[in-house]
């Protein structure tokens, strides 16, 4: 799509920045927020340059080709009225940002700062309110340094925020950018925001942001026994909803573990329906950096229970299969540390891998789930004799029963597999309808 002149100059700028900051180091990265006391044309630029030190806006990444589209954040005429006079507390990462359009962006606590709502908390999920911690990595609370709002933790030794968090809270506000996927975790941290602040009468409200992958609604649904933080709830892996969508259906199909109820408001995307395309401006983790491993992240994960990598400690995280033993392709890449993956799989080893390029007809084959990429490699890895299954447990709570790992085990055939899922997922299509904000196409408004 076309930009104009004016955002490929700023699209530039933003690249030099994100580049150099690359090389010297994020540590002496700024907070993401503004200073209250300065909520002014200061505090703005201040905002701007935070945002850009902590959030890797990065338009090599990302290319803006949204149209009208506004998220949920951006349109405080919609839920400005709910905050006032409230003490607000904020669920929020890197990708909670504004404007991003203009040369105004924000992140979404300096934008309310500057509104003079009342923030007294941030509370940030899995990867840290700046969205630079590992997968898994435990995060700790800590006070942020702009404004010395604590920032509360749930991804340490809590993931459901406490009374303690609570108190003093009137309404807590939750927007983060989700990637459409069960196991992506930040589903789960909604759950626990809207079970906890039920439990103490205090008001949620969810502004809502797009799902890449919203087109796709596939994989089995999850059976109870296999419920863990990478997956809670009885949906499909690919369940083509928002999570403001989500939301609704958790509180309407009383998936919360409590009878307490106070209000959920959804402030919707605007100019969005289900065929919109999205291209995510911040990347919403560090090892999901731009579209194509967004793309391929619902099959590739799968790998995470396995003896393959996808990718962690390269520059193309669940962008690759490989293994340093069983030659999966061409490429010859080193496995090290790095930002986004602390100990990756087969760290300090060379492994041989098939890089998945979207400019690659087969690769860009590989959206949604799709099983044949597994069922390949289970059978090279087992004509090596290389055990596959590394980590069956995992795989199991990745797919939310063990019917997938043994399926492919018994050389079971892809469509046989996904055959077996359909008359449950019909069901699911069913059971969200009353629950979905967004039409299909534009026509259908």
């Amino acid at each position: 799509m076309k930009r104009s002149a004016n955002l490929v100059s700023w699209g530039f700028v933003f690249w030099i920045i994100a580049t150099w900051l690359s090389v010297s180091n994020a540590s002496h990265a700024e907070s993401l927020n503004t200073d209250a006391s300065n909520a002014n044309a200061n505090a703005n630029a201040n905002a701007k340059t935070t945002y850009q030190e902590n959030a890797h806006f990065n338009y090599d990444y990302f290319t803006y080709n949204n149209h009208d589209l506004n998220v949920g954040a951006e349109q405080f005429d919609k839920y400005l009225s709910l905050l006032a006079g409230k003490r607000v507390s904020l669920v929020v990462n890197q990708s909670s940002v504004v404007n991003y359009r203009s040369h105004e962006t924000q992140h979404l606590l300096d934008a309310l700062l500057a509104r003079s709502i009342n923030v007294v908390s941030i509370m940030s999920p899995e990867h840290g309110f700046r969205g630079n911690k590992s997968a898994g990595e435990k995060v700790s609370s800590e006070v942020d340094a702009k404004t010395g709002l604590p920032i509360h933790s749930l991804y340490g030794a809590l993931k459901k925020p406490s009374p303690d968090m609570l108190k003093n809270v009137d309404i807590l506000v939750f927007d983060i950018q989700d990637v459409g996927v069960r196991f992506y975790t930040y589903l789960s941290t909604l759950h626990y925001v809207i079970e906890a602040a039920f439990e103490h009468n205090i008001d949620v409200i969810v502004l809502d942001r797009p799902n890449p992958n919203i087109a796709h609604i596939d994989g089995p649904i999850l059976e109870p026994k296999f419920s863990s933080f990478i997956g809670m709830h009885p949906i499909p892996v690919l369940h083509g909803m928002t999570l403001g969508e989500l939301a609704r259906m958790i509180v309407g199909e009383k998936w919360l573990d409590t009878h307490s109820r106070a209000e959920l408001s959804v402030i919707p995307v605007a100019n969005y329906t289900r065929s919109t395309s999205y291209s995510l401006p911040i990347a919403p983790s560090p090892n999901l950096p731009n579209d194509n491993a967004i793309r391929l992240y619902p099959t590739l994960c799968f790998f995470e229970g396995t003896a393959v990598s996808i990718g962690r400690g390269t520059d193309v995280p669940f962008q690759l299969i490989g293994h340093p033993e069983v030659k999966l392709g061409e490429h010859k890449i080193e496995v090290k540390p790095n930002a986004g993956a602390n100990k990756p799989k087969h760290n300090g080893k060379t492994i041989y891998a098939n890089i998945l390029n979207e400019n690659d007809v087969a690769s860009a084959s590989i959206s949604g789930l799709k099983l044949q990429p597994l069922i390949d490699v289970y059978r090279k890895m087992n004509e090596a004799q290389k055990t596959f299954f590394t980590r069956p447990d995992f795989f199991d709570k990745l797919a939310g029963n063990s019917s997938l790992r043994k399926a492919i085990i018994m050389g079971i055939t892809a469509s046989e597999i996904k055959a077996s899922w359909q008359a449950e997922l019909s069901q699911f299509e069913k059971q969200r309808a009353p629950y979905l904000i967004y039409p299909y196409n534009a026509a259908s408004d």
